[in-house]
């Protein structure tokens, strides 16, 4: 289907298609002084005329002189709070009558969720989990329900952030697959053009073709995709951060005893927000409980990071006793071993980790010190292709 044009006042009409579904809207909303992901009610629950003012270690709202509905980057929250949850009961065993313990089946259905408004950042963050958790020979039942159950409704980012280098990672500001269907918000360029903004929809599956075919649409005008693909290329260039990825995976890897390791490690709380806010991040532990009268006992596993000493505890003692060597693991990992693990990096630029990190730590900041100071060793044989940069990934494709 070539790409259809949806007036603002059309939003209530596609969102209303997919509540007939049976799917819970989940979309960017107000909440204690920040744009969160959560269950909305329609377009008037989104954000409207709201955007965030992004550095390192700080966040705030401001008012926009528009009334965007998709004016702001990322907030505080990732879509894997829904797809992969903090805590998730694993089973539990309640005693029976005769002095022995019965399972209690737990309930598999999982939330039909919409999800309304998801950064092209963030698609390429769920492609990245998808690979984790359904990749392999040994796949998380629990996440490929969640994930085969969930809508993805994508906004093409042409409002980057302080801390956003997407453009860098290649992950954006234009989502190239991986949703169902995604808008582009064309705000009123004048008075001529009125208060409220226009949107460009172009489908991504045949179940987003199918919600589309309820909603009304009109034909778009070549001003309008030219307008938004101008949009999407002055956003790449307007990223808060950039990152250089040429090498830096063998520069990393060859940097194990950089100083500079210790020397964030003199600034870093291991408090786990940049572990925590990261889209992609996936390590988890598992918790046995049981009550004091002995009636149950149940097993749940919840998110951990690897800025904890326990993820890495073994016989003995943990495996990265210092704070520089577990921030060392999390920054390699993300930027280098990832590919040789999964076969792509682990970070999409979303710059949370920068946003969210109390010490105003700048991921970008440092790896690009280490980086240019580090001996590149010659690479090694078999090993994967060095990140592209964003001019290497080239420009968006156009919304044709």
């Amino acid at each position: 289907m070539a790409v259809r044009r949806l007036e603002a006042a059309a939003l209530d009409a596609l969102f209303g298609a997919l509540r007939g579904r049976g799917y819970t809207l989940v979309g960017p909303t107000l909440h204690d002084g920040a744009i969160v992901y959560d269950e909305i009610d329609g377009a008037a629950s989104l954000p409207v005329g709201w955007t965030e003012v992004e550095d390192a270690g700080s966040y705030r709202l401001a008012r926009r002189p528009d009334a965007a509905r998709f004016g702001f980057t990322v907030g505080p929250h990732a879509w894997k709070r829904f797809l992969h949850p903090a805590a998730l009961r694993l089973w539990r065993a309640e005693r029976d009558g005769d002095g022995g313990f019965e399972l209690v089946d737990e309930p598999r259905d999982p939330p039909r969720y919409a999800f309304v408004g998801v950064r092209p950042c963030d698609v390429a963050a769920i492609a990245i989990q998808d690979r984790v958790f359904t990749g392999g020979a040994h796949v998380d039942a629990d996440y490929r329900a969640r994930r085969e159950a969930a809508f993805v409704l994508a906004v093409h980012c042409t409002e980057p952030g302080g801390t956003c280098f997407c453009a860098s990672m290649g992950t954006g500001p234009q989502a190239r697959g991986g949703y169902d269907l995604a808008l582009t918000e064309l705000l009123p360029d004048g008075p001529a053009d009125g208060g409220e903004p226009r949107y460009l929809i172009e489908v991504g599956s045949d179940v987003g073709a199918a919600v589309l075919a309820d909603v009304p649409t009109a034909a778009t005008s070549e001003a309008d995709l030219a307008l938004a693909e101008r949009r999407l290329h002055e956003a790449a260039g307007r990223m808060g951060r950039t990152l250089e990825t040429r090498g830096l995976a063998e520069a990393l890897t060859g940097a194990f005893d950089h100083p500079r390791w210790d020397a964030v490690a003199e600034r870093c709380l291991a408090c786990g927000n940049c572990t925590l806010a990261c889209p992609t991040c996936f390590c988890t532990t598992v918790e046995d409980a049981t009550d004091l009268t002995g009636a149950f006992a149940e097993r749940t596993r919840r998110w951990d990071s690897c800025f904890t000493l326990d993820l890495s505890y073994i016989h003995g003692g943990p495996v990265r006793p210092s704070l520089s060597a577990r921030y060392r693991q999390w920054a390699t990992h993300k930027l280098a071993t990832w590919r040789d693990q999964f076969g792509t990096a682990g970070c999409v630029g979303c710059g949370r980790c920068i946003t969210w990190c109390p010490a105003g730590i700048d991921l970008t900041e440092e790896v690009t010190a280490i980086a240019a100071s580090a001996q590149r060793a010659p690479a090694r044989p078999g090993a994967t292709a060095p990140l592209r940069t964003a001019k290497e990934a080239g420009d968006a494709a156009p919304l044709r």
